[in-house]
């Protein structure tokens, strides 16, 4: 039990704006708003031409900021500072702001003003660092040498959000290397928790094989090579397969999937749905069969591979570190292909269609994963955590 109700400041993305995080942030507000220990909520979130947040309880919304606005800083903190928060909670990764370099740079400096200006405790999840970033092919720069001054700058917003209270993160290879190149303290492991509580899905499914790949896609996400190992599939016999690409373009990559579904004949078996409501996620990935990654780089961990786990699907990943670390560290499993190689990336795909029962086992072991610590219980963590700092 806390020592009082405590009023808290989220500043986040935020459905229905599709910018990073948003699906996350939701997730976090929906738990916050549920807790008995959060007297309020106040949202502090992206100014999007796609409307308003729907009503959460007794929620506040604060439009707060507009992606790759130069007036983030300046609007954010102000916006801040007129309420009377015990704490603010930051939902952030590099590109929150903007994905241009000023613009996105300055919004990351809030957490500090609101720390040492507003002397307003504060607390960070961090969903990657700069140091695992490829900022070329993230799309955060266009050449070597840009990407080279920008991993800089990037270490000094590192060493700027280093300010708060804490800095929780999902990975524990992410808080060894706050500690050992920063000299960090307050670099803390927090696990990424389960959205939802659902019930034990169905391991062994019948029927076609439905792939999903779910994202942002046009930068480091692209599935260019998906559908090229999809028809390699078909090729070799698999004529009953099915794809659904779900999602929207990265912000870095306006433009992506219209120019790659004009290049998928309606014949295909290629379903391209586009954004995903939070109320119809479960019904996407209940349908599907095994999760596809197809990521030539990562950012961090995975919102989406805990999703799948979520529901009992297998996945098919990408042999690049972030996800064995996330696999070694919170026991998810996967089926590896070779990043960019579309042949590699089928006969992964092809050894989960032979093998129903590898499948299902994999399934069922990333359920188990996904399922081991609700989402409940991380927000309860960050309150207790919130409480023991405002007593001092």
């Amino acid at each position: 039990m806390l020592t009082k109700p405590l009023r808290v400041g989220l500043v986040t993305a935020f459905p229905p704006g599709r910018n990073s995080l948003n699906e996350f942030g939701f997730q976090l507000a929906k738990h916050l708003e549920a807790n008995e220990n959060v007297e309020q909520l106040v949202v502090f979130h992206d100014e999007t031409d796609r409307g308003t947040p729907e009503p959460l309880g007794t929620t506040e919304f604060v439009e707060s900021w507009e992606f790759n606005s130069l007036a983030t800083l300046t609007r954010l903190v102000a916006k801040i500072r007129k309420s009377d928060l015990d704490f603010v909670l930051f939902n952030l990764q590099f590109a929150s702001f903007g994905d241009t370099k000023i613009a996105g740079g300055l919004g990351l400096l809030a957490p500090m003003l609101t720390k040492l200006g507003l002397r307003v405790p504060t607390g960070i999840i961090l969903h990657n660092l700069v140091e695992n970033v490829d900022m070329a092919d993230a799309g955060f720069a266009s050449n070597k040498l840009i990407a080279k001054v920008m991993s800089l700058a990037g270490k000094a917003l590192t060493r700027s959000l280093l300010t708060a209270d804490y800095v929780g993160l999902t990975i524990p290879n992410y808080v060894e290397q706050l500690q050992d190149l920063y000299g960090a303290k307050n670099a803390i492991l927090i696990p990424h928790g389960t959205f939802e509580e659902v019930d034990e899905p169905v391991f062994t499914k019948s029927g076609p094989v439905r792939l999903l790949a779910f994202g942002k896609w046009g930068t480091y996400k692209t599935v260019d090579g998906l559908i090229e190992a999809f028809r390699l599939l078909n090729e070799r016999g698999h004529t009953d397969l099915e794809l659904e690409i779900a999602g929207t373009d990265s912000p870095n990559a306006p433009g992506y999937l219209a120019a790659v579904q004009s290049g998928v004949s309606p014949s295909e078996k290629i379903e391209f749905t586009g954004y995903i409501a939070e109320e119809d996620v479960a019904t996407v990935f209940t349908n599907s069969t095994i999760s596809v990654f197809p990521y030539s780089s990562t950012t961090g961990s995975s919102g989406v591979l805990h999703q799948a786990g979520s529901y009992g699907l297998p996945a098919v990943l990408p042999d690049i570190g972030d996800f064995s670390e996330v696999i070694e560290s919170e026991g998810f499993c996967g089926e590896y292909f070779e990043p960019e190689n579309a042949e590699s990336l089928a006969d992964a795909i092809e050894r989960l269609i032979l093998d129903p029962n590898k499948s299902a086992q994999m399934g069922e072991r990333n359920f188990r994963a996904a399922a081991g610590i609700p989402f409940s219980e991380i927000i309860d963590w960050h309150l207790i955590h919130m409480d023991r700092l405002i007593k001092g």
